[in-house]
């Protein structure tokens, strides 16, 4: 394939910088960036935010500042100014990681970046600390190159995987902050590996708490068992009511019949990437992107009831559980919500006193694949990749600052790419990042500004 002079330019430069980039991204998910003071110090998510904040001081950017967020956490701006009459670009990506969880599964340890089977491992080095890389690349590739074409705002989000919504409320009140013609969330991932991939629709969320009482207190279930009304069994019937027999979710007043129009997820591909056992089958109806991408699914978070190692023959007088229900967009999570709510508490059995509250809440989210900056980006996807087309799809988590954005910039062309490949495995034990797809999808987004500013300017 012919590539354009720039192309050429910009991969060298990318590459050339790659050997530094692997320790920089080292020194990064060396930090323990977990949000959640109750197990990592504050301390650790502060110095992380410092280090990008140095990283976009050291490429000159101005007005750098380490952004006090409502939640307590602490978001990294930024701005480095264009050429007169430029458009702007926000690139956005976030430096909190998830808790490692069981340390002692990893094959390495999480928070030391270790090379394996051609790919870095460490927490964080896909979602998101990679997508800091990311940006990074590509502004100092395209500075490399001739210079940056655009101005350039980033935030990077100090609270994003808890889910606690500071960043939203700093933008909501400080509207001017983060405006932009574009945006690019750093946040999502490839299809897989070596298919570039544009993510243009999130699911909406909504976590609900329900807590389910019978008795006053716990009964010995050979004397009162078959009378006493268990807590823990109510409970069991109520979640069993979210699914009907093939496992399409079902909340009444909730429609689900919705289809996914973009690239398809193929059946066999899926059961790959989800690790399904052999013999278990897929749970809902319609092709597994509408399942995934385009319809409402429940899921049982946790509940909290006695471990089996060490439980005593008890009726159990309460029971709690954390049930996460996902929406597509167009569905008001809130509403949602209240929905879930209403029908835990109308399937409880015996007359259970049935309790419920809402813990989290993120609109989901629909992009404009027809705009400019979309059709940039596609441009710049085939280059980096080869001559590969641009893959559309869905994904059925949240990035709730997404929707915020989209309602204070109601004219911002968003996109959504990323370093979260199927084999990535983030959130779990040994989340890795390829660095082949670090290095083009850097390219990728270096061309996308190249390619964004010379349409924004015709």
């Amino acid at each position: 394939m012919e590539h354009r002079p720039d192309h050429t330019a910009i991969s060298a430069a990318v590459a050339s910088l790659m050997p530094s980039a692997r320790g920089e991204l080292a020194e990064l998910v060396a930090f323990r960036s977990v949000a959640d003071p109750a197990q990592f110090p504050p301390a650790e998510c502060r110095a992380a935010a410092e280090w990008v904040a140095s990283a976009l001081r050291a490429e000159g950017f101005q007005d750098v500042a380490l952004l006090d967020t409502p939640d307590g956490t602490a978001s990294v701006y930024g701005h480095l100014p264009g050429p007169e009459g430029a458009p702007t670009v926000l690139l956005y990506a976030h430096y909190d990681v998830q808790p490692p969880l069981d340390e002692a599964a990893w094959t390495s340890p999480p928070f030391e970046l270790t090379e394996r089977d051609g790919r870095w491992c460490g927490r964080g080095a896909a979602d998101c600390k990679g997508g800091v890389m990311m940006h990074l690349l590509a502004l100092r590739a395209l500075r490399a190159a001739g210079g940056v074409p655009v101005s350039v705002k980033v935030i990077a989000e100090g609270s994003e995987e808890q889910g606690t919504g500071g960043l939203e409320r700093y933008a909501e009140a400080h509207p001017e902050l983060l405006a932009a013609d574009a945006v690019v969330i750093g946040d999502t991932g490839n299809f897989r590996a070596g298919q570039p991939t544009v993510t243009a629709m999130l699911r909406g969320m909504v976590a609900v708490r329900v807590q389910v009482d019978t008795l006053e207190g716990n009964l010995h279930s050979g004397a009162f068992g078959g009378a006493a009304p268990d807590a823990l069994a109510a409970l069991v019937r109520m979640l069993g009511s979210l699914h009907d027999e093939d496992g399409s979710t079902t909340v009444d007043g909730l429609t689900g019949g919705g289809t996914w129009p973009g690239t398809a997820y193929p059946e066999k591909v899926f059961r790959e990437d989800a690790r399904v056992l052999d013999g278990v089958e897929l749970i809902g109806s319609g092709s597994v992107a509408d399942r995934v991408w385009a319809r409402p699914s429940v899921t049982v978070l946790g509940i909290d009831c006695p471990a089996v190692v060490g439980a005593t023959p008890s009726v159990q007088a309460g029971a709690r559980a954390l049930v996460s229900l996902r929406v597509p967009p167009g569905v008001d999570a809130g509403a949602a919500g209240t929905l879930l709510a209403e029908h835990l508490r109308s399937r409880a059995p015996w007359g259970a006193r049935v309790s419920t509250d809402v813990v989290g809440e993120g609109q989901g989210f629909r992009a404009d694949t027809a705009s400019p900056a979309y059709a940039s980006m596609a441009s710049a996807m085939r280059e980096a990749y080869d001559g590969t087309p641009m893959a559309v799809v869905g994904q059925g988590g949240s990035i709730p600052l997404t929707s915020t954005l989209a309602a204070l910039y109601p004219d911002a062309e968003i996109l959504l790419i990323g370093l979260s490949d199927p084999a990535a495995k983030i959130h779990a034990v040994d989340e890795s990042v390829s660095p082949e797809e670090l290095e083009r999808m850097a390219v990728a987004e270096a061309l996308f500004l190249s390619r964004y500013a010379a349409t924004a300017a015709r």
